[in-house]
């Protein structure tokens, strides 16, 4: 069941799905569609599953469960990782791989493999300062406040040392 993300309860859980690329206009919407297309239909064992998604920057897809109403099972969650492969395949785009970051240059979204940004963290070119995406935040949340932060509030803390 498909609701506007801002009325799902701040515990409900993310996944965040981020892209090597903008999408373009066209891309987005279509995107947008089958998401609410997808949402709409994403059940757990039969039941319907309270859902909604974002998309931040024509890069990061955030998928959103109101675990309160029913909470997914394995079988849901592999349901919308494969939905997820679809739009991979669909777009050209690589999704599903954590081993990358985005961070931000000025007005601008950048995305590095962990290596490369690993390297620029020891090379200076990017600093505490730098606004980073942890996309291993859990729930609506964690999201909302700790999404998008100085990379000095991160797990990306790590590499600046």
């Amino acid at each position: 069941m498909y609701v506007p993300f801002d009325n799902l309860p701040d515990s409900s859980r993310v996944w965040i799905y981020q892209a090597p690329r903008s999408f373009t206009e066209q891309e987005l919407e279509e995107i947008k569609q089958r998401l609410e297309q997808f949402i709409t239909q994403w059940t757990a064992h039969g039941a319907d599953l309270k859902a909604s998604y974002e998309m931040r920057y024509k890069r990061f897809i955030i998928l959103a469960l109101d675990q309160k109403m029913n909470a997914a099972t394995g079988c849901s969650i592999d349901e919308s990782v494969r939905f997820i492969q679809e739009l991979e395949k669909d777009y050209d785009v690589d999704l599903l791989d954590k081993m990358n970051v985005s961070y931000k240059q000025g007005e601008f979204v950048a995305y590095k493999t962990l290596t490369d940004f690993r390297k620029m963290a020891k090379d200076k070119a990017v600093s505490p300062k730098t606004i980073v995406f942890n996309n291993l935040v859990n729930n609506k949340a964690e999201y909302l406040s700790e999404w998008e932060v100085p990379a000095s509030e991160s797990w990306h803390n790590r590499f600046l040392n």
